[in-house]
């Protein structure tokens, strides 16, 4: 009666399943002495139930594996290709308003940002291949994400978009086999397209179209989203990352770092007005010159035979090899552009064809004209006025006078000889100055009560080409720039008690033109404050240049017989900088390594000195030879040396760093004085700038 009482509370137990100590203490093996005819109801009622409960806590288990296996995957990437399909995440491209346009609307995937692309090259698409597995990673990545078949896309070339039904894919050769839509619907530009005519056209290359040529038709089902982010990802890469050249890199970097990463950003730079116009321009002209250069060297290549030794083919060897030479000179070139170091340190030099305006030269009256720039002024400012400027300036007969609103006005009517006058306001110009006259501008009162602002986008404030310019006692304030606030291509220009606050570079001095700048204050540089050019002549007295990225930055290239600028800096007080004081960027050639280290200037180096090594080392990078030729270098030998050149044309100046934190470095400026583009160095003051008051950056 005890045994029967225990099974039966154990099957009431099991029955609520709310115990498991009650449920397993029916052990068969203690029960072996009851008979089974007695019990057989109740212990095949604790099976069914204990199997029903195993089965439940089996069941659970499983699901929390498969919950833990979904959270744990969810930064593998995998959800980049099995997204949930609820409807489409991505806008449709409408056809323009008004057209007769006979096909459907497409994805619009041309708008993505800047880190939605990285992310898909990066992680997805590249990962760390090398050039020479740059198609085979993209042909996996693509099997991955797009659709087989039974796809509708539009073949989009410059004269047609059509629509085709995509039946194959071939990831190897990034081709899809497509048929007709019919009836035929397309969209054509300047020529009149058949059916027939589409057919034969799609028959000569055996119904097979290249994938980036394909926009994915826009569906609500979101079925093909990642078909449609894929074909866009491979046609933005070989639009605009993917050079013919590349493959022929040895395959001993990372191609994504290396080449990917650089042209993308500079891609979003342009996009977004971070890069001047004419450093644009140049970079399309050199990429153009390097794709022409290399096809030449490709078909000269193909025509070499290698076991012949006939003068014609010895001749294409030379040939060869000089185009070669000229194709590694033009890729390093492009180099530069590419890495955003590189291209903030170099800039370009040629002087690309600005938004110029031609000089007026004097007026054919022969009268000297005098503008005066005010919105409004009081009785008293036009007395002061008049006693103070306008009746020096108005001595002779020969004298005109015009009022203006604005600064620009002003200058834009300005002949040979013209004063402008800007009485104190604050003055908005929307437009670049420009100044091909030997013109003066002056603030009648402080640098801080006349203020001239530039507010819209521009490749700079002011440009100045006049032989004599003059400008004195105005605030420049800079807004939204991808420039300089003040470049002087040609001529010469006088600077005198002006603030001059900068939004990327501040003053450019260009080659062979001249810079007096005389007890002014600079600040705010993104870049350095004050951009020194080979053969330029640059004084400045009495500035104080401070918190930008350098404070005085002078260049020199590898591929030109420069002249030396002659500079003059007294009394300047440069504090504050991201970078160095001063510094001077130069090309690494083998001449520096013959330079001996002068052993009275080594020095421990400090964790500040290891940061321009780094620097120097990345900037070398972009030649093989020079990079090696740096790494050989010790630290040793970029302590202070001789500058002198041997041939007399090119300039040196080895990095000297000055870790004193006193408010100026007479060492480093006694050694100054021995190099030649510092005509007079002495008096200035440099306060905690961030790398050191002078250096050297080696590229």
């Amino acid at each position: 009666m005890e045994l029967e009482a225990l099974v039966t509370h154990s099957v009431g137990t099991s029955n609520t399943g709310s115990d498991m100590t009650d449920i397993m203490v029916v052990d068969l093996e203690s029960f072996v002495h009851v008979e089974l005819d007695m019990e057989n109801n109740g212990i095949s009622e604790v099976g069914n139930n204990l199997s029903a409960l195993n089965e439940a806590l089996f069941l659970n288990e499983e699901e929390e594996e498969e919950e833990d296996e979904d959270e744990s995957g969810d930064d593998s990437g995998t959800d980049h290709f099995n997204s949930e399909k609820s409807g489409t995440r991505l806008q449709r491209s409408e056809r323009p308003a008004g057209g007769n346009s006979n096909v459907p609307d497409t994805f619009q995937t041309s708008h993505l940002l800047f880190y939605e692309r990285f992310r898909a090259y990066q992680d997805y698409m590249l990962g760390d291949c090398k050039p020479s597995e740059v198609q085979a990673f993209t042909a996996d990545y693509l099997e991955k994400v797009v659709e087989p078949c039974d796809w509708q896309a539009l073949w989009s070339t410059d004269v047609f978009d059509v629509l085709v039904e995509v039946r194959d894919v071939d990831f190897k050769d990034l081709k899809a086999c497509v048929r007709l839509v019919l009836p035929l619907q397309c969209d054509t530009r300047g020529c009149d397209l058949t059916e027939e005519a589409m057919k034969v056209l799609l028959g000569d290359s055996g119904d097979k179209v290249p994938l980036q040529q394909l926009q994915v038709v826009y569906v609500l089902s979101g079925d093909f989203d990642q078909t449609a982010l894929a074909v866009e990802h491979l046609r933005f890469f070989y639009d605009h990352i993917w050079r013919q050249w590349d493959e022929e890199d040895e395959d001993d970097f990372d191609y994504f770092v290396r080449c990917v990463e650089p042209r993308l950003r500079l891609y979003y730079d342009v996009l977004e007005d971070r890069v001047p116009a004419g450093l644009v321009a140049e970079y399309r002209s050199l990429l153009r010159s390097c794709s022409l250069c290399f096809q030449q060297f490709t078909v000269l290549r193909s025509g070499l035979s290698t076991d012949s030794d006939s003068e014609l083919d010895n001749v294409s060897m030379v040939e060869g090899l000089q185009l070669y030479d000229q194709l590694e000179t033009l890729r390093r070139k492009l180099h530069i552009f590419e890495n955003p170091l590189l291209r903030y340190v170099l800039g370009y030099k040629g002087n690309v064809p600005q938004q110029c305006v031609q000089s007026r030269g004097p007026r054919p009256s022969g009268v000297k004209g005098v503008h005066v720039v005010t919105a409004s002024c009081s009785s008293m400012q036009l007395q002061s006025l008049l006693s103070d400027r306008l009746l020096p300036l108005c001595c002779s007969e020969d004298t005109e006078i015009q009022f203006h609103r604005d600064p620009l006005s002003a200058v834009e009517v300005c002949h040979e000889g013209d004063v402008v006058v800007v009485l104190p306001g604050v003055y908005t110009v929307s437009r670049s100055i420009f100044l091909p006259d030997s013109i003066t501008i002056e603030g009648f009162g402080l640098p801080d009560e006349v203020v001239i602002e530039k507010k819209n986008k521009g490749d700079s404030f002011v440009e100045s080409t006049g032989a004599n310019v003059s400008m004195s006692n105005i605030k420049f304030i800079q807004h939204d720039a991808i420039e300089g606030i003040l470049c002087v291509r040609q001529g010469t220009v006088h600077m005198e008690n002006c603030v001059l606050q900068c939004e990327t570079t501040g003053v450019i001095v260009r080659n062979s033109a001249r810079l007096t700048m005389n007890m002014c204050d600079l600040y705010g540089s993104k870049g350095a404050g004050v951009e020194i050019y080979p053969g330029s002549v640059c004084s400045l007295v009495g500035n104080g240049i401070h918190h930008c990225k350098d404070g005085i930055l002078i260049k020199d290239f590898a591929d030109e017989l420069d002249v030396m600028p002659a500079i003059i800096m007294e009394n300047n007080v440069i504090h504050n900088n991201e970078g160095y004081g001063v510094i001077l960027v130069k090309a690494n050639s083998g001449e520096q390594q013959g330079v001996p280290a002068d052993p009275s200037e080594d020095e421990p180096a400090g964790p500040a000195d290891s940061q321009p090594g780094g620097s120097a080392a990345l900037l070398s990078s972009s030649s093989s030879a020079q990079s090696e030729s740096t790494e050989a270098r010790p630290d040793s030998e970029s302590s202070g040396t001789d500058a002198a050149s041997s041939s007399g044309r090119k300039w040196h100046f080895n990095r000297q760093l000055s870790r004193s934190k006193e408010p100026s470095c007479s060492r480093a400026v006694q050694d100054l004085m021995q190099h030649q583009i510092f005509v007079s160095i002495q008096g200035n003051q440099f306060r905690r700038n961030g790398m050191g008051d002078f250096g050297t950056f080696f590229y």
